[in-house]
């Protein structure tokens, strides 16, 4: 429990003091086409909640938790400011996962818990998408987590949701010329049969 409220108070220092809302995920904003209209999205472990605005912005019907009630309130505020209607709530992901076969679409961006796959794979409807966005442990920068833990090895994005039909996958890794490209990450976009 110590631990649990140690994270928590790191996560709302660390929401509060940000500058910005965060940026969209790279994975949403080349593939937000794939998604149908006004279909029903949840941003699981939102942070500041810049893709569950861009998703509202987009016409779907967006639901947003994080752990963080600093997160929560920002996103709540910022929904406000800019006249879109998210969803927002408090929620432990890990210990309140998703419902199955609840949402068309399912973002999770830059959060990595490997047990929460088949639950977020068994929360999607049936032709439902997961947009899949997160670090990798073959990385040219210092940016993202320190701990490898909170990274992906090699095509291990992949094998966590072996039950999806693949749609979009992008891995650079280290390959060729590493000062170009898009590195550091792993993006998945999988549909539900």
């Amino acid at each position: 429990m110590a631990r649990e409220n140690g994270l928590l108070e790191m996560w709302n220092r660390r929401h509060a003091e940000a500058e910005t809302l965060g940026r969209v995920a790279t994975v949403l904003e080349q593939n937000i086409h794939l998604a149908a209209p006004e279909c029903r999205a949840l941003d699981l472990a939102c942070g500041r909640g810049a893709n569950a605005l861009y998703m509202a912005a987009a016409g779907l019907a967006v639901t947003a938790w994080d752990l963080s009630p600093v997160a929560i309130s920002r996103l709540d505020r910022a929904a406000v400011e800019e006249g879109l209607v998210v969803q927002a709530a408090v929620r432990d992901v890990i210990a309140s996962p998703p419902e199955p076969r609840t949402f068309d679409l399912i973002l999770v961006s830059f959060f990595l818990e490997r047990g929460l796959a088949p639950a977020i794979a068994a929360a999607l409807k049936p032709g439902g998408l997961l947009y899949y966005q997160t670090y990798s442990r073959a990385a040219v920068t210092d940016e993202g987590p320190s701990s490898e833990q909170f990274r992906l090895d090699d095509n291990e994005l992949l094998e966590l949701f072996p039950t999806l039909k693949i749609r979009v996958y992008r891995e650079e890794r280290l390959l060729g010329d590493t000062h170009r490209g898009w590195r550091d990450m792993a993006m998945l976009v999988a549909e539900k049969a």
